[in-house]
């Protein structure tokens, strides 16, 4: 994480500090305290501390801030985390981030989930389980904890809300599963609503090496949170390389003595070890209001926002549903003034704007101010640097159309009328693919780029034989995308297994007169990943078929973008993104987390664009003028 000056917040750079300012929300923790030590209690608040007994007798440790000044009966707003409360207290973040909170009179209360930091009992990760009337997880600790607070809180409005950001904010969520009754509003923000399918450790069937790796070490193997040990190369690309296999990797750090790496080698396809923790399964239907906040660059967590909403918006017959997506990475919106993400500079202050509208939201639902300040679906559109508000989501009355690859690196409206064509390239293992210019710094290293790699020039892989591309002329009138984008592949390798990366870019002029360094900028609006084996079924894999043309679906989620007139669109497709995911042997066996070095193979992979094949980006368009 990057520090950013220039009159805009100043983020801390670690990712304990970070992980707990964003993802913890309300917290400072970690090698963040000692930063944050000589501001540890606000003037303006008291502080108490408390070991909450919950239904089996362990002790969670919670951290309760009540105002000076108080005024009439308050409600309470709460946040757990696994990322520790010590220290946490009137920090220049907290001021800056929940203003308006703090302006309002809420009571805060932070606390320490299981296992971890200064609670008791064993931490599990994404622990949710129900076993029988005595049994607990995430979502019976919240409810204890609630019935504790409103209980013990003098002069507490009997209202409670709770919002998150990453791991708190899928903690956010899960209190919802068989909710205490105070329990009024809630906001899962960026949270890991299905770590297999599209958030932290897997993207459609392809493990996320780096993160994956480094997240379950610093969670739950790291001394102090240290660097995981060996990796001293400051390119982390080559460190990552210097293995041959994934169980080399795993056996140099003692991988094998982590619960949840154990997990990933144990259950590398979506079965019930993933399936039962996905916020699609576990939080299907609400009758609690919910605002879910989300970025469309969130590098850990944009596809649990939207599998959230779409979740709950099924069954929202009472349209307390929201959400809101802005032009951010993971947990910027938390204090961040919201201008700029790397070189995307969208013009205005849309973290600001959102807390505005989150402070509004929170009033409405735990203080009967009249306005709650959300429609269904608040999305920012980063083409027009501006927001748009629909009464659903996906937008209703988009046009599905087709960006369909043409011969000659050329993407077309025009789907191909003939019966031959294709374009190959070579995927070689020992040489894949950077996921990001290079040097890959360790991810949450003090020099890190992973906040803004979403935002990256693409121009970097240009040259790479392994990277194919098509483009459209520039375009003669605005395309604005409100919904899904999805890429249709039809495909052959001569392996039998094989990884597709799929990315829609938004190529800008030639000249920039405003902004030059943005002259011929490829922006990535939205991209994926997904592994062929999974190609008819996650739960199944199975090899694929060498030398035959199949279909593959790569599900790109979905974006608010308009390309302007004058602008490409430009689609890319390759076999590695290294080392953000592990590389594929492009040889089936039956789990990769044990393939020999043998099994990885440079392969020919072909994309073909005919009448029979034509493969196509499809997105979600809104009609002309809206």
């Amino acid at each position: 994480m990057t520090t950013t000056g220039g009159g805009r917040k100043m983020r801390v750079i670690d990712r304990w500090g970070w992980a707990v300012v964003v993802g913890g929300v309300l917290v400072v923790g970690g090698s963040a305290v000692g930063r944050a030590q000589s501001a540890s209690v606000d003037s303006g608040f008291t502080r108490r501390e408390e070991m909450i007994p919950v239904r089996d007798g362990v002790k969670l440790f919670t951290v309760i801030l009540t105002p000076k000044h108080q005024s009439g009966p308050l409600p309470i707003l709460m946040s757990r985390t696994p990322y520790g409360t010590s220290g946490w207290g009137g920090t220049t973040d907290f001021s800056v981030a929940f203003a308006d909170f703090i302006r309002d009179g809420y009571v805060f209360v932070f606390q320490d989930i299981r296992g971890r930091f200064q609670s008791g009992g064993s931490f599990e990760m994404n622990r949710l389980t129900h076993r029988g009337a005595r049994g607990t997880d995430e979502s019976t600790d919240t409810y204890d904890t609630i019935d504790w607070l409103v209980h013990h809180i003098p002069d507490n409005n009997g209202r409670v809300g709770i919002l998150g950001i990453s791991y708190p904010g899928w903690l956010a969520a899960v209190a919802g599963i068989g909710a205490h009754p105070a329990l009024k509003a809630i906001s899962p923000q960026a949270p890991m609503g299905d770590t297999w399918m599209g958030d932290d450790f897997f993207h459609q069937g392809a493990f996320r090496l780096s993160y994956g790796l480094e997240y379950s070490w610093e969670l739950e193997a790291s001394p102090g949170k240290s660097a995981v040990p060996g990796t001293a190369r400051y390119d982390t690309y080559e460190w990552y390389a210097s293995f041959p296999t994934l169980g080399a990797l795993s056996d140099s750090v003692g991988a094998m003595h982590w619960p949840t790496w154990r997990r990933f080698v144990a259950h590398p396809a979506y079965d019930t070890a993933w399936s039962r923790r996905a916020l699609s399964s576990t939080f299907p239907h609400t009758t609690i209001p919910t605002l879910v906040v989300g970025g469309w660059w969130d590098q850990e967590d944009e596809y649990g926002a939207l599998l959230t909403y779409a979740t709950l918006a099924r069954t929202d017959t009472a349209r307390i549903v929201s959400i809101v997506m802005g032009p951010w990475s993971h947990g910027e919106w938390y204090a961040d003034s919201g201008d700029r993400l790397g070189n995307l500079d969208v013009g205005r202050a849309t973290g600001i704007e959102y807390r505005a509208l989150q402070a509004r939201w929170f009033g409405h639902w735990l203080r009967d101010t009249p306005d709650s300040g959300a429609a269904a679906a608040t999305v920012f559109d980063a083409g027009t640097d501006s927001w748009r508000t629909f009464d659903r989501w996906p937008a209703p009355g988009v046009t599905h159309r087709h960006l369909y690859f043409r011969e000659g690196g050329v993407l077309s409206t025009d789907a191909p009328m003939t019966s031959t064509g294709d374009d190959q390239y070579v995927s070689d293992p020992a040489h894949p693919v950077p996921y990001r210019p290079r040097p890959v710094e360790r991810t949450y290293a003090p020099t890190s780029r992973w906040e803004r790699w979403l935002t990256e020039d693409q121009r970097f892989v240009d040259d790479r034989a392994d990277v194919l591309t098509w483009q459209t002329a520039p375009l003669t009138e605005d395309m604005t995308v409100a919904g899904d984008v999805i890429a249709h592949l039809y495909a052959s390798t001569t392996g039998s297994d094989a990884d597709w990366v799929v990315k829609l870019i938004d190529v800008y002029p030639d000249s920039v007169t405003a902004r030059p360094a943005m002259s011929g900028y490829e922006l990535m609006v939205t991209a994926d990943i997904m592994r062929g084996r999974y190609r008819t079924s996650f739960q199944h894999p199975a090899p694929i078929p060498p030398n035959t043309v199949l279909p593959y679906t790569v599900d790109l989620h979905q974006q608010s973008y308009t390309f302007r007139r004058g602008h490409r669109i430009m689609v890319q497709v390759q076999s590695s993104w290294f080392p953000l995911y592990d590389r594929n042997p492009q040889t089936f066996v039956p789990n990769i987390f044990r393939a020999q070095a043998a099994d990885y193979r440079a392969r020919t992979h072909r994309v073909y664009r005919t009448a029979t094949s034509p493969s196509n980006v499809e997105v979600d368009v809104l009609p002309t003028g809206r």
